[in-house]
């Protein structure tokens, strides 16, 4: 007789590994936006080759229109059953410790070293961190972690929520990737519509919200709220994620020139992409959800499909994703400090510093989580 073999586990490892890919994704936009592509960033040395640009601009337009908003949807997909497990007062302690003391540390330890560390090697003003602590007045300031506190505030409202309304159908349901492509539609137009008061490039201080982003975010949390309860990724076969990819593509690959075109060739004021009444800005915003849909829904697929098996390797790095979306700003800027010098085009720094990022994340995080107490939140 075979020994029987637990489903659980199985059947959630392809979502771990997304978490891991997304968080790679994470560490190599900053080092693109580090080097040439548009976006804020603690530091940057771009690049001035309009060539090496193209492909950097693209790649980080592709990551914004899905990587966060699919962290939010794969971050809030387990938190049904958790609640369920821990019930709402250990539920909402657990989350606080996990959450709230990287938040703290971040603004408190980390932001303000990353900062003395650019002041004194990127800019050459050689103070003592006493020095520079005693005028430093940004200590709220989450950087990165702005997710971290994003998920916090959703987690709680999730919770009371949960709590005041009675239970949801929670049978299964299948989804049609007809809905999905409505429903990114739809997430763009109240994207486009919320960009006439918080343009791209908006930033709530001090905790960092992009708001003209949040409604995909708001959107696939609660997406993966239902998701959990009504197992939608059940009903996302192949023929879904062919479906998905094939929009990605056509987006990407056609829609995406023609932006670039009306940019470059007719000269339209890149403003009138942020948003305002302006046809760029409308197409925009509809382009990055129609994209970034199409790719949650074929990364869905391929997972489910060739990535739903258990392995040390990738749960070893599952282990160490959020310990590395914590710190890897700290190895972005060390490295882009230690070849700062380095009198080649900064394209070329980025083909080095990129793998050395991610690798150098993944290795620091695999101290952390050796270390007691540490251990226990990372």
């Amino acid at each position: 007789m075979q020994k029987a073999v637990a489903p659980s586990k199985t059947k959630i490892a392809y979502i771990d590994r997304l978490k891991v890919l997304m968080t790679i994704l994470v560490i190599l936009h900053h080092t693109f936006i580090t080097y040439g592509a548009p976006g804020g960033w603690y530091f940057y040395q771009k690049t001035t080759n309009e060539i090496a640009k193209i492909p950097m601009t693209l790649f980080v337009a592709v990551n914004q229109s899905f990587f966060m908003g699919f962290f939010f949807f794969l971050s809030a997909y387990f938190m049904p059953s958790s609640l369920k497990k821990k019930g709402p007062e250990k539920f909402i302690a657990d989350r606080i410790i996990r959450l709230g003391i990287p938040l703290v540390f971040y603004s408190f330890v980390l932001g303000p070293l990353m900062n003395y560390m650019i002041y004194y090697w990127g800019y050459g003003k050689h103070i003592t961190l006493l020095q520079y602590i005693s005028g430093y007045d940004n200590w709220i300031d989450f950087g990165v972690l702005w997710f971290v506190a994003a998920l916090l505030l959703f987690t709680l409202i999730y919770v009371g929520w949960n709590t005041l309304t009675p239970p949801n159908d929670d049978r299964p349901q299948k989804i049609k990737f007809r809905h999905i492509v409505l429903f990114a539609a739809g997430i763009g137009i109240v994207s486009f519509l919320v960009r006439l008061i918080f343009p791209l490039g908006w930033v709530l201080k001090p905790v960092g919200f992009q708001l003209a982003y949040f409604p995909q975010y708001i959107a696939l949390f609660a997406a993966g709220i239902l998701a959990s309860k009504r197992k939608w990724p059940d009903s996302i076969a192949d023929k879904q994620g062919r479906s998905g990819l094939t929009l990605a593509l056509l987006m990407v690959f056609v829609v995406f020139p023609i932006l670039f075109i009306g940019v470059k060739v007719l000269k339209f004021p890149f403003d009138w992409f942020n948003g305002g009444w302006h046809w760029p800005a409308f197409v925009l915003a509809l382009w990055e959800q129609l994209t970034g849909f199409g790719i949650i829904v074929a990364l869905t697929a391929k997972g489910k499909r060739s990535w739903n098996n258990s392995s040390p390797f990738w749960d070893s790095l599952s282990r160490r994703a959020f310990a590395v979306y914590i710190f890897h700003p700290l190895l972005v800027i060390s490295l882009t400090l230690v070849f700062f010098k380095w009198s080649i085009e900064p394209a070329l720094k980025l083909l080095v510093v990129a793998p050395l990022a991610v690798a150098g994340s993944f290795l620091l995080a695999s101290v952390l989580v050796l270390i007691p107490g540490v251990k226990r939140i990372v």
